[in-house]
């Protein structure tokens, strides 16, 4: 049974940072590439980041500069660095990975 499940969300001011945790199990993680998206109320769900299985990464123009993803195969984990954080980057951000998302954790920048 695949399993994606964040951590590390939480409430933080404007110019803070914080960093996301993603455990998956069930899928040979180091094969697969893993992704970060967000979705903020009201709004569509969208891409915030990438990461191969050989460690290129790609992110979204408003995070460029402020977020890094990162994997460690020996522990299975993507993780996402959100520095210089913005109030507009409160949302739900949810892990993917081989087709199958995390339940998402909440993350609320204050102004």
């Amino acid at each position: 049974q695949v399993q994606l499940v964040e951590s590390g969300g939480g409430l933080v001011q404007a110019g803070g940072s914080l960093r996301l945790s993603c455990a998956a199990s069930g899928i040979i993680f180091s094969i697969n590439a893993m992704g970060w998206y967000r979705q903020a109320p009201g709004k569509q769900r969208e891409l915030v980041a990438t990461i191969t299985s050989g460690g290129v990464t790609n992110y979204v123009d408003s995070v460029k500069g402020r977020f890094i993803i990162s994997r460690d195969n020996a522990k299975n984990t993507v993780y996402l660095q959100m520095n210089s954080l913005r109030p507009e980057d409160t949302a739900v951000y949810y892990c993917y990975g081989h087709n199958y998302w995390g339940k998402g954790t909440l993350v609320t920048v204050s102004s």
